[in-house]
């Protein structure tokens, strides 16, 4: 009747509060399975009130549901059961786990309380004996180890430094999904009559990646060395390679990976092209660039959806940028397919169907994390030249960025890139003296407004646009701004004093 009940009336608060103290009494002092169980799953509705989670949100309350679910903590009284052998057992585990799971994610006094007793310590250890036939009990105890990785910052460098939960996730991912090495940092590539992920394993993969992810936002310093992190690299390129029951479940699984690859050093993603068993493509020194365009063409069906940008869509922006920064050949495949030659410049670069359109649309995007991620793409794309920027993007799309880097004036980024030069086309050649740097396209010519208007008439005209200027300015409505040498912008006046020559020192008198 409530299993679907997650709105809780006022009203009976008092009521519930005594309820769920009397449930952990009862669950302390039974040891019959059936009744555990049903005790559990009415806590575990309970449990969805953030405001009833007192009497739980204890030691004491914490203490008995990881003692249910079997994982050891500091604190605990007499020996822990070994792993659950019936499906009655197995029930209580599953449904104490899922209690521990809402309890820590709606209470910050059973956060802290799960630090003190060393709940995630005690969850790696758990993890380490969970066979895989319990699928549900691996499943939501990856689920509690993300939550209490994600809700407490002191509990993933724990966990990355004291509980080798980096390496214990890399192993739970290479089991799921089957990897088989044939390198150092290579796996068997799928084939392409391979069946797809299971649901379960999906599952499984998606929590670990998930709990993954949270650990490797820590500071590594000297934790991990290459060898583990490569590992994880070439684990996540396997995965990219895969396939789910259904086109969103491979979407979302997908995803999780690329948030986890944007965690890692930069040094270490030379394992996504780096596949001498499989070998690769010449042009490109014999790398393998299939999993660029797996992430390519995933970052443009984020970009067709047109929702969720900045969560969906930044991570595989930074990830392309940061990787093409540094790895040549990934930079150069992906400007071959996002920044082609140009040929036809009659449109505006944000205009039509391709990658370099739908990543130029998105430079003035309202979201500044999705427009500066579009931007830096591009611009690392370009190797950081101004001036090839402004060719594909044109000056307005590419304002905002030039002036974030202080670039305005031109120049270069701070990357050193190799000295491959693009060129040209002979279309773009003959057509670059009609580009309006602006626009960045061919503007058909527009009728002159001033053409038949008198001497007169246009002086009046300009010192009307002069007044309404200084009246908007004064009413600090709008701030004309200049460019000083540096490629910044300033105050009109600052900007001017500081381009304008020094006085001489010659006197024009006699």
């Amino acid at each position: 009747m409530n299993r679907h009940t997650f709105a809780f009336d006022h009203k009976g608060e008092d009521a519930r509060i005594k309820f769920c103290q009397g449930l952990l009494t009862v669950l302390r002092r039974s040891d019959h399975p059936l009744c555990q169980s049903t005790c559990l799953e009415t806590l575990r509705i309970l449990s969805r009130d953030k405001r009833v989670l007192g009497p739980v949100a204890t030691k004491e309350g914490i203490l008995t549901l990881a003692g249910l679910a079997r994982i050891h903590v500091v604190g605990q009284d007499g020996e822990l059961l070994e792993e659950a052998q019936s499906a009655e057992e197995e029930r209580v585990v599953v449904e104490a786990l899922k209690c521990l799971c809402n309890v820590v994610f709606n209470s910050v006094p059973a956060q802290q309380v799960g630090t003190e007793v060393k709940l995630a310590e005690g969850l790696c250890a758990h993890l380490h004996s969970v066979s895989s036939s319990h699928h549900e009990v691996g499943l939501f105890s990856l689920r509690l180890l993300f939550l209490l990785s994600a809700l407490r910052t002191d509990v993933r460098g724990m966990l990355r430094k004291e509980a080798g939960a980096v390496r214990l996730l890399t192993d739970i991912l290479e089991r799921t999904l089957d990897v088989h090495w044939v390198g150092p940092y290579e796996a068997t590539p799928p084939k392409p009559e391979a069946l797809p992920i299971s649901p379960e394993n999906n599952e499984l993969a998606m929590e670990a990646l998930k709990a993954l992810f949270n650990i490797t936002m820590s500071d590594s310093s000297n934790e991990d060395n290459d060898h583990q992190l490569r590992l994880i690299a070439g684990i996540t390129r396997h995965l990219l390679m895969l396939k789910t029951n259904t086109e969103d479940k491979t979407e979302e699984i997908h995803s999780h990976a690329i948030n986890l690859l944007s965690n890692l050093p930069v040094r270490c993603l030379d394992v996504l092209i780096d596949v001498p068993v499989q070998g690769g493509m010449e042009k490109y020194g014999g790398k393998n660039v299939n999993t660029v365009q797996i992430l390519l063409d995933f970052m443009e069906k984020r970009i067709d959806k047109g929702i969720n940008y900045k969560e969906g869509l930044t991570p595989v922006l930074s990830l392309m940028a940061e990787s093409s920064r540094y790895h040549r050949e990934i930079r150069r495949y992906l400007k071959a397919q996002v920044l082609p030659p140009l040929k036809d410049v009659k449109e505006r670069p944000e205009i039509g169907g391709t990658v370099r359109n739908k990543l130029v649309r998105l430079m003035t995007h309202i979201d500044m994390a999705v427009k500066q991620g579009a931007a830096e793409f591009l611009f690392v794309l370009c190797k950081e030249s101004v001036d090839n920027l402004l060719k594909y993007t044109g000056y307005g799309n590419a304002a905002g960025l030039l002036m974030a880097r202080g670039l305005l004036a031109g120049g270069r980024g701070e990357t050193q890139y190799s000295s491959d030069e693009d060129s040209d086309t002979e279309e773009y050649k003959s057509a670059k003296p009609f580009i309006n740097p602006i626009t960045g396209h061919i503007e058909h010519p527009m009728p002159n407004p001033m053409e038949e208007m008198t001497e007169e008439q246009k002086d009046y005209e300009a010192q009307k646009l002069v007044s309404m200027i200084d009246e908007l300015s004064r009413k600090e409505l709008i701030r004309p701004m200049g460019v000083r040498k540096d490629g910044t912008l300033a105050p009109l006046g600052e900007a001017i004093h500081e381009c304008s020559p020094p006085p001489s020192s010659d006197s024009d008198s006699d």
